[in-house]
């Protein structure tokens, strides 16, 4: 499949069935989202075009570029600007689609690249089988971090990374510790990390601090870095007092 001018709607019609076959036999049960080929108005989708320009010659993938599948999507969408269905089809509905310049741990693919690995299995972060939003029982969510602390990775009954005489403990910890402490809102982290943030900050689901959580912890900040604070919101605001 060297040229985006070979592929027809035809084509794109039979991959997208042949992609159907192996997501009910191995994908469905994990979670993973299936984009519909067409929308409500007869168009082919950006996201199912973009599986199926991937997984043409299945199981041996291309490895393709950005420009490549933007300039394949506007065959059918002239207007769509760069496409980035490739990094989200993975991280967000689960298929294993490889993006280039990142720690990939199954195939070396450039920056501005993707490849698809497999249609027989899911994106490792759906291993489990669901998000982290879906899951309610704190064994469950431990298990979903393969029952390591989210921020610092320390594994639960063994020694501590970095305090290697202390025995690893996972506690519940905020999302955003301006919110209830419930399902849905809930990272494992250790005693250490848990301890040491005192609610500061807002994480994602990855236990990487994303926002600040208590205003006033800037004050500890660095003098510099204070001051652009200031100029930052002094120039959104224009010194006006906001509650």
């Amino acid at each position: 499949m060297s040229s985006v001018v070979n592929v027809t709607t035809e084509a794109i019609e039979k991959q997208y069935e042949l992609i159907k076959q192996y997501y009910q036999k191995f994908l469905k049960k994990f979670g993973v989202k299936l984009p519909t080929l067409r929308n409500g108005k007869g168009e082919l989708t950006k996201n199912s075009l973009v599986l199926v320009y991937l997984s043409f010659g299945y199981p041996k993938t291309r490895v393709v570029s950005k420009i490549e599948l933007t300039n394949f999507i506007r065959k059918f969408d002239p207007n769509v600007p760069d496409v980035q269905q490739g990094r989200h089809l993975a991280a967000q509905d689960g298929w294993w689609i490889v993006s280039g310049g990142r720690d990939n741990i199954v195939l070396k693919v450039p920056s501005g690249y993707y490849q698809l690995y497999t249609l027989e299995a899911p994106y490792p972060d759906f291993k489990q089988g669901h998000r982290l939003k879906e899951i309610k029982g704190w064994d469950e969510l431990k298990l979903k971090y393969h029952n390591r602390c989210a921020t610092c990775g320390s594994e639960e009954g063994k020694p501590h990374l970095h305090w290697s005489g202390t025995k690893t403990s996972l506690q519940q910890s905020h999302l955003d510790p301006r919110k209830p402490l419930k399902p849905g809102n809930i990272i494992p982290q250790c005693q250490k990390c848990n301890r040491a943030d005192r609610n500061r900050w807002v994480y994602d689901e990855k236990g990487r601090v994303i926002k600040l959580a208590y205003a006033k912890f800037v004050l500890n900040f660095d003098e510099d870095i204070q001051q652009r604070i200031y100029q930052i919101l002094n120039k959104k605001y224009g010194g006006s007092k906001r509650k």
